[in-house]
This record gives C-alpha cells, structure tokens and sequence, in this order.
C-alpha cells in the first residue's frame, strides 16, 4: 500500500487547495528541524514536503486521487495504461523541503506565525532592542509562490539595471538579547519593532517598513543561545539579505548570579553565626524561600548545595539544576577590649 498523502497532511481527501495550503503550513511548523527536535523529525518534515508537492499540483493530484502513489510512481501493475494512465507517469520527489518551506512563506522568517500571533499590545518595552531600526531586516521578495520556482537565480535579468550580476549575501546581522534569570526560568516572548528596507516592485527603488520580530525565549536556554530570522536584512537591487542573528545574554541579577543551570547565592553570616552555628533564608526564583541550617563551623568560601532549585535544563526542561549557597562572613570593623579578652579565653590558639 502506499503513501497516504492526506492522511500525512492531516486532511480528508477532497481536501480544497486552501485547506491543503494550511495542513502543509502546520505540520511543516510543527516538524521543521529547527523548532522539533525529536528523533526522525527531519525524516517526517521530508515525508510532508513530499505530501504538499503533489497535492499542490493539479496533474499530480488528480492521478494521484485515482491510482494512489503505486500509480503515480508508475509501478501499477497491469491496465490504467491510457494516454493518462499511471503508466505515463513516473513521479520520484527530488525537491529540498527547506528550499519548499521558505519559498511557501516567501523567503521571511521560517516561523513568523509565531512572531506576530499577539499582535503589538505586548510589546516588549523593556527590551533594549524594542523599537529600534537595525538597518538590516529584509526577505526574499515573493508570497506563496510555490515550491515549483524556488530554485529561480539570484541574478538580475540580462539587460536590467544591473546586468547580469551575481547578487551576493550579506554578513549576519548580530545583536545582543538580554533576559533576565526569571525570564530564563519561566519562559517569555520577546517583540522588537524594527525598521528595515524592502525593493518595490519596479526591483529598483526601496521604502522603508516596520515589522515586529518576536523569540519565543523557552525555559532554561543558556546564555549564548542563537535565534536566526534567515534574509531579515536590507533588501535592496544588488543584494541578497543578511540573516539577523539574536544571542541570548543574562541580564544582571539583584540577588543572584548564574552558572550553567545553577544559581549562586550569596549567603551573608555574621561571624557569630558562623562560629556557632546559623539558619539562613534563601530566596528563589519562583518567589518562595527555602531555609538552611547550619550547625557547622561556616568558614569563607564554604558552599553548600540545594537540589533542584536552580533553572530548567534547556534540553529537558522538567528537571532544574540547584542552588548554591556560598556563604559570606561577615567580620566586625571594631573589637573593644573586654571582648578581644573574652575571645582570647574562649578560642583555641
């Protein structure tokens, strides 16, 4: 038996050619290898842009809904050999699914439905980046064309304006994105408004637009973690856009300090305290406190660790790391004299 095409869709057969454009856009989303992780991903993302290519095309469609993929691929065995019969037609796919996924949303950010689905009402205001123009956010002109164009050159027409040169591809826009440790253990969305350039339709001239960039900031990523909006560059007639490039960096904490997944907390004692013995209230970042008791001598430097209450592991994000307290002690500035002798008595040599 072969492929069911609308079944790896998610669709009835029958299906109209709007209906067949919006099941590719949502499982190509939910399976694109760059969003979905998981083992065979990359295989099923393939299997739909297969499913897409020919329920898109008219001719493939139709011979498909009456011999199936046996027929399609011309392995029917025995009659349907007509002038339009399976026999006639041999259809292998060859195409690049990321070559299709990019030409479907016209050359913009792979996942712009997440990028603009809660409109500007909460807009990061926040965010260094909000509202700023980064000279640098443009796409590859076009809708959804299809994928049956996508490997149209990026050269300009012979005898245009430019001749016949080869359009090259800018270097990546890079630019800082700070979170702050809450966000990193919640979870967040960032929106930053920006101006970019884009070609008219005459190919020449430009204007200028906004358009709102939106990172879905998931719980746990580490500082240095990268998010590409692929050919958001100036699009002007000699070029090919730049990619913008967000790297996460960890705003600076009020309380605590991050490495990896733990977080470092600064447990300040007095010297009395860390002589003979201490209870310390911890803060955390879900807004809870966990208390410690120490009935150990606390010398500087000394650490000791809280399981599982430090920020989400980026890879599974159900487990945490810990905290540590690293604790602090705190000596007096000043001494008077019957208290230098009561430590001399008391305190070993």
């Amino acid at each position: 038996m072969g492929k069911d095409y609308y079944k790896v869709l998610g669709i009835q057969k029958g299906a109209s050619e709007d209906e067949i454009k919006k099941a590719y856009r949502k499982q190509a989303l939910r399976y694109h290898p760059d969003k979905n992780k998981s083992t065979g991903a990359e295989d099923k993302f393939k299997e739909i842009a297969e499913a897409y290519d020919v329920l898109s095309d008219a001719k493939k469609k139709d011979i498909y809904d009456r011999y199936g993929e046996e027929g399609l691929k011309g392995h029917t065995a025995g009659g349907g050999g007509g002038p339009n019969g399976p026999n006639n037609y041999n259809y292998t796919f060859h195409g690049d699914p990321h070559a299709m996924f990019t030409e479907f949303f016209g050359g913009r950010s792979p996942f712009d439905q997440f990028f603009a689905r809660n409109g500007d009402d909460d807009m990061d205001t926040d965010d260094p980046f909000a509202a700023f123009g980064m000279g640098g956010m443009g796409g590859m002109p076009g809708g959804m064309g299809g994928f049956h164009q996508h490997q149209r050159s990026f050269k300009s027409r012979p005898g245009g304006p430019h001749g016949g040169r080869e359009k090259k591809k800018d270097s990546p826009v890079v630019h800082e994105l700070k979170v702050s440790l809450e966000e990193v253990f919640s979870g967040c969305t960032k929106k930053m408004k920006i101006s970019r350039k884009r070609l008219n339709p005459d190919g020449c001239s430009m204007r200028s637009e906004d358009k709102i960039l939106t990172v879905d900031i998931k719980r746990g990523w580490k500082e240095g973690t990268k998010i590409t909006f692929p050919r958001e560059g100036d699009e002007t007639p000699t070029n090919i856009p730049a990619d913008v490039v967000f790297v996460v960096k960890d705003k600076p904490h009020p309380v605590f300090r991050r490495d990896g997944s733990d977080i470092i907390y600064p447990a300040r004692v007095s010297l009395r305290d860390a002589l003979c013995g201490c209870t310390v209230s911890a803060p955390t970042l879900d807004g809870r406190t966990v208390t410690v008791t120490s009935r150990d001598v606390v010398k500087p430097g000394m650490k000791k660790r809280i399981v599982g209450e430090g920020l989400p592991l980026s890879k599974y994000p159900e487990k945490r790391g810990d905290m540590v307290l690293e604790f602090v002690v705190k000596f007096p500035e000043n001494l008077g004299q019957s208290a230098r002798d009561a430590l001399t008595q008391i305190l070993p040599p």
